[in-house]
C-alpha cells in the first residue's frame, strides 16, 4: 500500500545563508522526494533571513524567500527555525523569540550553545519544543546523536576528541612535511582550511566551546566557558615532534573530558599520544571523537568536522527529526531527555598525569643534575631524560628532554617556576601532557 502523506508541508525559516546555509538549501531542494518519504510531509523553505539582499547565493535559493526582516522569518507561517548565522547576538534573541512562539529550532551555533545552552534547553523544554544541535560539534560526525540517543542507557566515562580541523591539519603537516607552524598555517589558509584570522582555532577556544557542548550530553553538565582550561598549538615546533617521535608518540590537539564522580575534568590542549592510539592517525582536516562508556567500552567516531556539505548533512538530519516529531504530535520529545546540573571542575593543579618537558639550556656541567634536583624537591619523578647533542655554536642552547612519571600538575608547576629562575635556562620551559589513549 502506498504511503499516505500529510497534506500540509513543514515550513522552514533559515536564519543565515552563508556556506552552511547554502548547503542546507541545496540538500533540501536536491533530495526533496527522499526527504518527504522520511518525514511523511514535504519540507518547504518559506523564508531565508539575510543581512544583504543582493549578495550572490546558491542557485537553489529563490529570490522570494529572502528577507532582512526577522519578524517575517519568525512569523506565524513558520514551523521550524534553522539557525546557521553563528555568533551570540542576534542569534540568541532570535532563539528566545522562536521558542516563545512555539517553534522548533535546529542550530549549528557552538558558541551560543556553549555560553547559553543549558538556559536555552530549559526554555525549550518548558515550551514543549525541540532544540536540535547535531551540527554544532564535529560537522557531519553524528556525535550529538550518539550521545543523546545511542548511549542514553550508558554512562560516558571519558571523551578524547580532535575537534578542530584547522589545528589537526597544521599539526599533521608539521609532523609529515617537517614544516614550521607558520608555514603550515599559511598552507591551511591557502586551502581554505583556516580563516584569515585563525585565532579562535589555533588558540584552542573553538575546540573548547565544542567540548562544553559535548559535556552537556556526555556528562549532563552545566559548565561555564571561563572555567575550562585551554591551550593552543602556537608554541609547538619541530623539535617537539622530533622528540615525541623518539619517545614513541605523536602530537595532537585534544579536547578531554573525564567523569570523576561529583566533579568533572575538562581541558583542551596539545598532548603527546602513543603512535598506536586510535586518534594518532586521524590526520588532515578530519575530526575524531573517542568515547568510553561504562558498559559499552570504547567507541570511535571519525569524519569531516567542517565544510558546507558535511555540516549541512547534520543540519538537515536534525530538520528531519524535528519535523517528524512535530507531525507525529510529539514536539520537544528528544529535548526533554537532556538533563543537566552544575558540576564543579577539577582544578588543573589537581590533575595527575605524565608529562613531556623540554628545557633549552646552556651547554654547561651540572645543568641536568640541577633540573633533576628541583623536580625531585617537588616529588616529580623522572622516567626518561635526554640531552640532544651539544651546541654547535659557542653560547648556543641545547635541549634537555624529560618524560616524568605520574605526578600532580600543581607540584610540577612549582618545580617549573623554580627552574625558570635558574640562570642556565633559555626561554620558557615547554610542558606537554601525555595521554595514554
Amino acid at each position: 500500500m502506498d504511503k499516505v502523506f500529510i497534506k500540509f508541508p513543514v515550513r522552514i525559516a533559515l536564519l543565515g545563508c552563508g556556506t552552511v546555509g547554502g548547503g542546507v538549501i541545496r540538500l533540501i531542494e536536491e533530495n526533496r522526494e527522499y526527504l518527504q518519504s522520511r518525514v511523511g510531509a514535504q519540507l518547504e523553505i518559506v523564508h531565508v533571513l539575510v543581512r544583504d539582499m543582493e549578495k550572490d547565493r546558491v542557485p537553489e535559493c529563490r529570490r522570494e524567500w529572502i528577507t532582512t526582516d526577522p519578524d517575517v522569518a519568525l512569523g506565524d507561517d513558520v514551523d521550524v527555525v534553522v539557525e546557521v548565522m553563528g555568533g551570540e547576538e542576534p542569534a540568541r534573541s532570535y532563539f528566545e523569540r522562536a521558542i516563545e512562539r512555539g517553534k522548533c529550532i535546529v542550530t549549528a551555533n557552538k558558541l551560543l550553545l556553549a555560553k547559553h545552552g543549558p538556559e536555552l534547553v530549559e526554555r525549550a523544554i518548558e515550551r514543549g519544543v525541540d532544540l536540535a544541535f547535531e551540527a554544532s560539534v564535529g560537522g557531519g560526525i553524528p556525535v550529538i546523536r550518539t550521545l543523546r540517543e545511542a548511549l542514553t542507557s550508558d554512562w560516558v566515562e571519558t571523551v578524547h576528541a580532535i575537534l578542530n580541523g584547522t589545528n589537526n591539519y597544521i599539526l599533521t603537516r608539521m609532523r609529515d612535511a617537517g614544516v614550521s607552524f607558520e608555514t603550515a598555517l599559511a598552507e591551511a589558509q591557502a586551502k581554505g582550511y583556516a580563516e584569515s584570522d585563525p585565532t579562535l582555532d589555533v588558540s584552542g577556544h573553538d575546540a573548547m566551546q565544542k567540548l562544553v557542548v559535548l559535556s552537556m550530553l556526555a556528562f549532563g553538565a552545566k559548565v561555564p566557558l571561563s572555567d575550562v582550561p585551554v591551550e593552543g598549538i602556537t608554541e609547538i615546533d619541530q623539535l617537539d615532534f622530533h622528540f615525541a617521535d623518539r619517545f614513541g608518540y605523536t602530537i595532537k590537539h585534544l579536547a578531554i573530558g573525564r567523569d570523576e564522580g561529583e566533579r568533572l575534568s575538562l581541558r583542551v590542549h596539545p598532548a603527546l599520544i602513543p603512535k598506536s592510539s586510535v586518534l594518532a592517525n586521524i590526520d588532515g582536516v578530519l575530526n575524531g571523537v573517542f568515547l568510553r562508556g561504562r558498559a559499552l567500552g570504547p567507541c570511535l567516531l571519525v569524519g569531516q568536522g567542517a565544510g558546507d556539505m558535511p555540516t549541512a548533512v547534520s543540519v538537515v538530519a536534525d530538520i528531519v527529526d524535528v519535523a517528524r516529531s512535530k507531525i507525529e504530535g510529539e514536539p520537544g520529545l528528544s529535548t526533554r531527555a537532556i538533563q543537566m546540573k552544575v558540576r564543579p571542575l577539577v582544578p588543573p593543579s589537581e590533575t595527575t598525569a605524565r608529562y613531556y618537558l623540554r628545557f633549552d639550556v646552556d651547554d654547561a656541567p651540572g645543568v641536568l643534575g640541577r633540573i633533576a634536583s628541583i623536580l625531585g624537591e617537588q616529588g616529580v619523578s623522572i622516567e626518561q631524560m635526554m640531552q640532544e647533542g651539544r651546541a654547535l655554536d659557542a653560547g648556543a642552547p641545547v635541549p634537555v628532554l624529560i618524560i616524568t612519571h605520574e605526578c600532580l600538575e600543581g607540584r610540577l608547576g612549582l618545580a617549573l617556576s623554580a627552574i625558570s629562575r635558574e640562570q642556565f635556562l633559555r626561554g620558557k620551559p615547554r610542558l606537554l601532557r601525555i595521554e595514554e589513549i
